[in-house]
């Protein structure tokens, strides 16, 4: 992805563009994508993001139509063009940060969570179409769910010359080529599941105050495939988390599961391996792209061990 470059002078913008319906605009946060602000728009409480994605800032109004209490989601109020880039203004949520929680707190909030994943997942998405990222169009980039899995290993505009950088890093490509190569073999075999995904749940884009889920933002990267794909991104990256280390997240989710009814599918264990291999597959590119060279050698590793659980599985 292209890094947020030449963001325009927000109290500026947000003057020049509301006058004197805007007051009080205060940083929130400025991370590697977009640069967000709150303020008061009409007295209402608002945030201001801007970044060099106008599509993501429109996905993210495509889904405030989907708002719920199992899946609250800020109303977009306006997005529109800025002189280097995008913004988009929505209402403010308030709340921790998912992933910044401590092991009670994160045990306190499970139940709402995954309700809010089965809310997700619950959205009619039959009249959109394809696989994979969406754009506001509501149109995935890939005929199938296997063909987008598999994309994991192509240059992409966001991402370019990726690979050229990992094969120059400490490393390298060989683990990378080989959790692919078993990547290959398992999305053979995958079902062609077709649900909403949001994708993005731990990188500070789900707001929490005790036991519940007070907003979930930034709908950009959000695909359309198996719904499992959500379930298998937490259990990748809970090792991440030592504060979560008390928790058994694999045991949380079988138990909602049984409590949803039904027989788990028969192939259950190999379509998370296979999520996951592709996560961290997914974050080999990035870390690579960004130069995160620890993150890069921690999901190397963690992505060929898991690749080798599905080669041993399937013997």
């Amino acid at each position: 992805m292209a890094e947020l470059t030449n963001p325009p002078d927000a109290e500026e913008f947000v003057a020049q563009h509301y006058g004197s319906r805007a007051s009080q605009l205060e940083l929130l946060g400025a991370g590697e994508w977009s640069r967000a602000y709150s303020f008061k728009l009409d007295d209402q409480e608002s945030v201001i993001r801007f970044g060099n994605h106008g599509e993501d800032f429109a996905k993210d109004q495509v889904m405030s139509r989907f708002s719920s209490a199992e899946l609250p989601i800020p109303k977009v109020l306006e997005l529109g063009d800025t002189s280097s880039g995008f913004f988009v203004v929505s209402e403010r949520a308030y709340g921790a940060f998912l992933d910044e929680l401590d092991g009670d707190g994160m045990r306190a909030v499970l139940p709402c969570l995954f309700r809010t994943l089965d809310a997700i997942s619950a959205i009619d998405i039959a009249t959109n179409e394809g696989y994979g990222i969406w754009s506001p169009q509501q149109r995935g980039e890939h005929s199938t769910w296997q063909t987008a899995l598999l994309d994991v290993a192509r240059d992409r505009p966001r991402i370019p010359g990726w690979r050229a950088v990992l094969e120059s890093s400490p490393t390298g490509t060989e683990r990378f080529d080989e959790a692919y190569e078993v990547l290959s073999q398992l999305v053979a075999t995958l079902p062609n599941e077709r649900q909403l995904i949001h994708d993005d749940l731990l990188y500070r884009n789900v707001l929490v105050e005790g036991n519940r889920i007070n907003a979930v933002i930034d709908w950009g990267n959000s695909m359309y495939g198996d719904h499992l794909y959500e379930a298998a991104l937490l259990l990748y990256w809970w090792p991440w988390y030592p504060q979560w280390s008390g928790i058994d997240i694999r045991a949380e989710l079988d138990r909602h599961w049984a409590e949803l009814g039904g027989a788990p599918p028969a192939d259950l264990e190999q379509r998370l391996l296979a999520y996951q291999i592709h996560t961290g597959l997914e974050h080999q590119v990035y870390s690579a792209f960004k130069g995160y060279w620890d993150d890069l050698e921690r999901n190397a590793q963690q992505t060929i061990v898991l690749a080798e659980m599905a080669q041993g599985s399937n013997r």
